[in-house]
């Protein structure tokens, strides 16, 4: 599912955010996994987002770039969705600046200490070092989240970089940042559902990424790719 908002001055210049719609099903007993978190959580916040970004056109302060909504399936078999998103773009890669994916941002991974109001980033520097400090200081300015790099250790093993679907679009050189809050004991269960989401969190790491989006969407020169994958 596409939605398009139109940019003022530079509509042929995109940002996409991206959630996945999808999850993994039935349990063969039958029980039903909604995946409030995986990604019940990222499609919320990219309603509101959208919503936000409308309010602001509306108003006749909408953004100087356009932005692409996508929600996308086929996340939990392989990525499916965005592969064919990026193999078959409705808006030119070239022309795509930059893509935000939320993947799970409504819960607090259980193994981490320190603040509960806390955002794993992942990707952000790998292609752009200018998406990296931009969105480090859009963080400052608006939101105050703990950013963690946890894993965006070149030698993770978990390797979450490349299992979530902004990789579709980092192989394709399109700077990526993808907001995660790390597993927990509900992750891929049938117990993944909405009264275990920490509402205050999710509102703010939605937050986070619409002012990030926002930040790109009017800064004057496009992010610039100065870390180009072979």
């Amino acid at each position: 599912v596409v939605a398009i908002l139109k940019g003022r001055n530079k509509p042929d210049e995109y940002i996409v955010i991206s959630s996945h719609l999808d999850h993994i099903g039935i349990a063969p007993n039958g029980d039903v996994n909604n995946g409030a978190d995986d990604d019940g959580s990222g499609t919320v916040a990219m309603l509101e987002i959208a919503q936000a970004f409308k309010k602001a056109a509306d108003a006749g302060q909408g953004p100087e770039r356009s932005i692409v909504f996508l929600h996308v399936t086929g996340e939990e078999k392989g990525l499916f969705g965005s592969e064919y998103y990026t193999d078959h773009p409705i808006f030119p890669l070239s022309q795509t600046v930059a893509n935000l994916n939320i993947d799970m941002i409504g819960r607090i991974d259980p193994d981490r200490t320190g603040d509960r109001n806390y955002i794993y980033l992942i990707g952000s520097d790998k292609l752009s070092t200018d998406l990296h400090n931009l969105s480090e200081t859009v963080n400052k300015e608006c939101c105050n989240v703990e950013l963690d790099y946890k894993f965006n250790d070149e030698n993770d093993p978990n390797r979450f970089y490349y299992r979530s679907d902004h990789y579709n679009f980092a192989k394709n050189n399109i700077p990526i940042i993808f907001y995660f809050n790390g597993v927990h004991a509900d992750y891929h269960q049938p117990s993944d559902e909405p009264d275990k989401i920490n509402y205050d969190l999710l509102t703010n790491r939605a937050k986070l990424v619409f002012y990030t989006a926002w930040a790109v969407a009017n800064r004057q020169e496009r992010i610039l790719v100065d870390k180009a994958a072979k």
